[in-house]
């Protein structure tokens, strides 16, 4: 007990740790051991909730100073934050260490565990593993040596608290570099920031919130090691085609793959996340065509053994349209006014909008299949029974007056509005690099193959023709997921804006605007589970029968965990998920057959209403 009192509190006494024992005259009873928790929990509680209070007192002195200060109101000069701690109540910093302590315990909950367990049952490393993060896992780094950019040199601008202090003390600089070139999509003069390689690009996202890092550490646990194990880290700002044309991405990503092939006598496993699992799919087309990666149709089947699809947004993240329409989503729509004022004071939703549109890669999740998956004005394929507000109306309007308001929008009338009120340089850069219909024919399909701007598009092309492919699609459900909008004209006459999302608008289904449905938290279940549940098992987009698996994992947070624990659905936070790292360790350990579909989720039936017509099923 001593030594956990000097490790979290600081005390450096070394008495032996004793409870008080009671006075005699003292009255002692019995209690339950659950009981007693129970009390420790209360007493924890009302510890943290002080200690809360406290904090963000403090910190809005301190951010009220520093926007005096800021104008010119008091001064600072001479005053730093050690100072600052010095004059810090003592109690307050002792709970501070206490919650850190047992908020650090929360999150490594389970470290190896699951690694541990497996390795007890004879799994050990078999197949080399390749690992594609998503948009928000990979860090992105300056190399630029202008004179703006030394200041950064190596340093990461997305994902590190470089960034944060770059983006507080510098934002027009953090701006011109994060943002690509509007006409291009490549680097704007005199910028260079490329994504940070190898695991500690996608273990944290900044220190304390991992990503990747629990994979990684069952991973090492059967065996895995830099030899056998990688990840193929990109600039998600980028468009696909450029990811090539500015990193050779696709071509070092071929390399990898057929080398750890020929060293190991194994095919590979590729595990992708999110966004990742699109780059992927995009690489499988990339890697066959001929002029691109030249491999042939054979390619896949030679050198990849399984796809574990994590969380993958195959038809889209349609929280991505909003994003890029009008720099909102689910998140700035329900904060609070005062939060609201300083966000929109700091970085407004009009540059928001703007940095998201300079990275053509984020439009990449922009939502895929129209009318045909999402629905039309009176209906969609997920609706609820009585549910008052169709989600085949993605963009509402409580009231249509004008050209900048026309009336309720699907999601593929959503798109097109989008991209007739925008700058002329992000409709092209759209309409070169995506596309978003559905083939319905497979001659269509075939014909799409030569096209790279339908690459990304699993409703306009196929499956590698492979065989002997295995893919697992693992993503949580459970999790309430914006699912459409509720919008208004943008009266600000400051505003670019034409329109935004009504926040004043709580009623029924909606909550300040935004109407959720069933997903991750992140991506709708649709987008998340057709393909897999229905789309691939059609021989017109699965022409050779590549075999398909489902697991699907219910969001069931633990309420001390703020990352929701051993069993949480969270579209990130599903990577530390118990369960998800005992499965991709029996894929990489050559024990896929083991495991059996699961759904907890109406998925399939929600498919089958999917206006896309049937051809002969592959399963």
């Amino acid at each position: 007990m001593s030594y956990l009192r000097r490790r979290v509190l600081g005390d450096s006494s070394t008495e032996p740790s004793r409870e008080v024992t009671p006075e005699k005259s003292e009255e002692v009873r019995l209690i339950p051991v659950s009981k007693l928790k129970e009390f420790h929990k209360h007493r924890r509680s009302k510890r943290r909730n002080g200690l809360i209070f406290g904090l963000g007192g403090l910190f809005g002195l301190v951010v009220a100073a520093f926007f005096a200060q800021k104008q010119d109101v008091i001064s600072f000069d001479g005053l730093n934050l050690e100072a600052l701690i010095d004059v810090i109540p003592s109690g307050i910093i002792k709970d501070a260490k206490d919650l850190t302590q047992h908020e650090r315990d929360a999150v490594n909950y389970d470290s190896f565990s699951v690694g541990l367990h497996l390795q007890s049952q004879g799994i050990k490393a078999l197949h080399p593993v390749i690992m594609i993060p998503g948009v928000i896992s990979t860090g992105l780094e300056s190399w630029g040596t202008d004179t703006a950019s030394r200041q950064y040199f190596r340093k990461r601008l997305w994902g590190s608290w470089s960034m944060m202090r770059a983006l507080v003390l510098d934002k027009a600089s953090w701006k011109r570099h994060i943002m690509l070139d509007k006409d291009t999509g490549l680097d704007p003069p005199g910028i260079k920031l490329r994504a940070a390689q190898g695991f500690d690009a996608a273990d944290f996202f900044i220190t304390g919130y991992w990503i990747w890092n629990k994979i990684l550490e069952n991973l090492a646990t059967i065996g895995y090691d830099p030899t056998n194990a990688f990840t193929a880290a990109y600039d998600w700002r980028l468009s696909y085609a450029n990811l090539e044309v500015r990193d050779q991405y696709f071509t070092r990503l071929k390399s990898h793959i057929e080398i750890a092939v020929r060293t190991t006598n194994q095919k590979v496993v590729l595990i992708s996340h999110s966004m990742g699992s699109q780059v992927l799919f995009y690489f499988f087309h990339w890697v066959e065509a001929e002029g691109h990666g030249g491999g042939g149709s054979g390619w896949v089947d030679t050198f990849v053994g399984s796809w574990i699809n994590i969380s993958g947004c195959m038809l889209g993240a349609l929280k991505g349209l909003p994003a890029v329409l009008s720099g909102e989503m689910k998140d700035t729509a329900q904060l609070n006014a005062f939060a609201v004022y300083g966000l929109e004071k700091f970085l407004a939703k009009e540059e928001r909008a703007e940095i998201f549109r300079a990275m053509p890669g984020i439009s990449s999740m922009l939502p895929i299949g129209g009318n045909a998956v999402w629905g039309n004005r009176t209906w969609a394929p997920d609706d609820k029974p009585n549910q008052k507000v169709s989600f085949g109306t993605f963009i509402n309007f409580k009231e249509s007056n004008s050209s900048q308001s026309p009336g309720n929008l699907t999601v593929e009338e959503s798109l097109g509005y989008l991209l007739d009120n925008s700058d002329k340089w992000y409709k092209d850069q759209i309409e070169r690099s995506y596309s978003h219909g559905v083939a319905r024919s497979r001659a269509e399909v075939e014909d799409n193959a030569r096209d790279p701007r339908k690459w990304l598009n699993p409703l306009e092309t196929r499956l590698p023709l492979a065989p002997n492919l295995r893919i697992y699609c693992f993503y949580g459900i459970g999790k309430s997921t914006e699912r459409s909008y509720f919008y208004r004209e943008d009266t600000d006459p400051l505003s670019k804006l034409n329109v935004t999302i009504d926040t004043t608008l709580t009623r029924d289904d909606i909550d300040h605007g935004v109407i959720l449905g069933e997903g991750d938290g992140t991506v709708s279940l649709l987008s998340n589970g057709y393909m897999c549940a229905k789309g691939w098992r059609l021989k017109r987009y699965n022409p050779a029968g590549v075999q398909i698996k489902v697991y699907e994992m219910p969001h069931e947070p633990d309420r001390f965990s703020p990352r929701g624990g051993p069993n949480t659905g969270d579209h990130v936070d599903i990577l530390g998920r118990s369960s998800l790292n005992d499965l991709i360790l029996r894929v990489a350990g050559g024990k896929g057959d083991q495991i059996e579909e699961n759904y907890v989720s109406n998925i399939r039936e929600y498919s089958e209403k999917v206006m896309i017509d049937d051809d002969d099923e592959v399963n």
